[in-house]
């Protein structure tokens, strides 16, 4: 196919569409991967290691292609489904520009980069993701296309108050696809965002070298989205895919991301699928990111309308915040705040607001200093006590591929992030390996989330702790004790985890006083061999319920009653 008169939206003969209504998305357990990093197509077994690796990849083969592709996630599923991930979220697989490896230099919307495979193996992974019950959710790219064409004479030009600058030429003689795109009046053409937080530039310009569309509600701006929304509707037909992820919504209008959203939400009920899942990526304060969320004010565009955006964001002020904390830099003080901010959200958004998606590890960050993932300086039991605290807290937990086997890529660029999963200089080895130290920590703790109404659905609250058992306050400091219970009608989760990485502490933790009245003990779920008994305070006038731990260093602990 060239042309977008050339797509079909109606059913796909013989498909039966995947409804999933079982499952809540808010109940997911996401695995973001980057196609080219995760696994090529030769079948290999797992280097030989107990607790972490470093991934592979050498500097300068980690700036081009290193050969994963389609069908090595499709002999690899069960190694993601026995990690207790519920959804697997696909980096972009369109066909890209050459020189580009990660998907988001998109020539052709209407091919998968036959790098990766084909469309047919795109099918099968949908397919057989479904069998093993599990969501696939694809990256896609509203805001540009790839490096298509240039500026004139090929030089770079940048944004400067909101000039638009003349068309230079294509770059190739039958790209982009669909041809439609082949329409200079449909480019913004305003040159390379210079300042990243400044508008109308963040929306106007090109994100790099790559090629800004017209992003306003001009004919042509409008003719754009009515063609990415066409495009991206043949895809869920083609392949039954359950969700978008959208990347770099902030450099779009509102407007725009909530009528595709109320399209693409629209034509998958056609098709049966009633929880399409729309999540977005945006670097920026709650209050951007509510502009997006949610449904939006009556609008008028040829009728009157109300669209629904999208249904949650990654939570990026959760993963400024968590790292620090975690290795007993910060104080949770700041963890306080983020959840106070978020039940905040839910009073305007209700659980569009409060239900983010929460992540530890990302695949690009902010600026061009020093990089680095989660688990880089940090021990096994840290990276543990992360992803734990996503599986616990408020949220759609979400793993970057290799945090389960502590990668822990730095440098300055992303590419050090980006890490390979197999060896592409020996076409035997992986590090998908399931018996390491950290992945079978997660894997324990994921299977008790899915498991658990309570972690899925519960009220969150922050702990007070206290030495003394008189005297309980929230933790001011950091290298102290991290706690947090979720309740749902009379169950309790407590979640506990010392920062410190060198100091032993005996620590009461305050746990629900109503539910726990006529409660004796809490039960372990992870990292406590015994039950605890809930003490129960004499001073009718100030009654408490609590739990006395013995913390070595590092240590989490998650607990339920009973």
């Amino acid at each position: 196919m060239k042309s977008i008169k050339d797509i079909d939206l109606s059913p796909k003969p013989g498909k039966k569409y995947w409804k999933n209504c079982h499952r809540e998305w808010r109940e997911e357990f996401i695995y973001f991967l980057l196609v080219d990093r995760f696994h090529d197509s030769n079948k290999r077994h797992s280097a030989d290691f107990d607790v972490r690796h470093s991934g592979y990849g050498e500097d300068t083969q980690l700036v081009k292609q290193c050969g994963g592709t389609l069908r090595g996630i499709i002999s690899n599923l069960t190694y993601i489904k026995n990690l207790g991930c519920t959804a697997i979220w696909l980096s972009p697989v369109f066909k890209n520009n050459p020189e580009s490896y990660h998907g988001y230099a998109i020539e052709n919307y209407l091919e998968v980069d036959e790098r990766f495979g084909t469309k047919d193996d795109l099918e099968e992974l949908v397919a057989q993701a479904h069998q093993h019950d599990m969501r696939v959710f694809l990256d896609i790219v509203l805001h540009h296309s790839g490096d298509n064409w240039n500026y004139p004479d090929g030089k770079p030009y940048y944004y400067h108050e909101g000039a638009e600058f003349d068309f230079g030429e294509w770059r190739y003689p039958d790209r982009p696809v669909p041809i439609e795109l082949r329409n200079p009046a449909l480019y913004g053409r305003k040159g390379q965002i210079q300042d990243f937080d400044a508008y109308p530039e963040t929306r106007e310009g090109d994100f790099f070298t790559l090629k800004a569309f017209k992003n306003d509600e001009s004919r042509e701006a409008i003719h754009v989205q009515k063609i990415l929304t066409a495009i991206h509707c043949y895809w869920i037909k083609e392949l039954d895919i359950d969700g978008f992820r959208l990347d770099a919504v902030k450099h779009m209008g509102e407007l725009a991301i909530s009528r595709f959203c109320s399209y693409i939400r629209e034509y998958a009920y056609s098709l049966g699928k009633k929880n399409f899942f729309l999540f977005g990526e945006i670097v920026g304060a709650d209050a951007v990111a509510s502009k997006y969320v949610g449904p939006k004010t009556l609008t008028t565009y040829n009728d009157q309308n109300l669209y629904y955006g999208l249904n949650s964001v990654l939570d990026f002020q959760l993963y400024f915040a968590l790292e620090g904390v975690i290795k007993g830099k910060d104080s949770p003080h700041k963890l306080i705040e983020r959840y106070e901010e978020l039940q905040k959200n839910a009073l305007d958004r209700g659980e569009y607001g409060e239900f983010l998606v929460t992540f530890l590890d990302n695949h690009d960050q902010i600026g061009d200093d020093f990089k680095h993932r989660f688990g880089y300086n940090a021990e096994p039991q840290q990276i543990i006590a992360g992803a734990a605290f996503l599986l616990c807290a408020l949220g759609t937990p979400c793993i970057y591929y290799g945090t389960e086997q502590g990668l822990d890529g730095c440098g300055r660029g992303d590419r050090y992030i980006r890490e390979c999963m197999f060896n592409p200089n020996d076409k035997t080895t992986n590090i998908l390996n399931p018996h390491s130290e950290i992945y079978k920590a997660i894997a324990s703790i994921a299977q008790f989330r899915n498991e658990s109404n309570v972690l899925k659905f519960g009220r969150m609250f922050m702990r007070e702790s206290s030495k003394d058992g008189v005297h309980f306050h929230l933790p001011d400091c950091n290298k102290c004790i991290l706690a947090f219970s979720r309740i749902l009608f009379d169950q309790e989760v407590v979640f506990v985890f010392n920062s410190s990485p060198s100091d032993a502490r005996v620590e009461n933790i305050l746990v629900d006083c109503q539910l726990n009245r006529e409660k004796k003990w809490m039960k372990p779920i992870y990292g406590y061999s015994n039950n605890v008994e809930i003490m129960h305070s004499e001073n009718p006038a100030n009654p408490m319920c609590y739990i006395k731990l013995y913390l070595k260093p590092m240590q989490l602990v998650i607990l339920k009653n009973y």
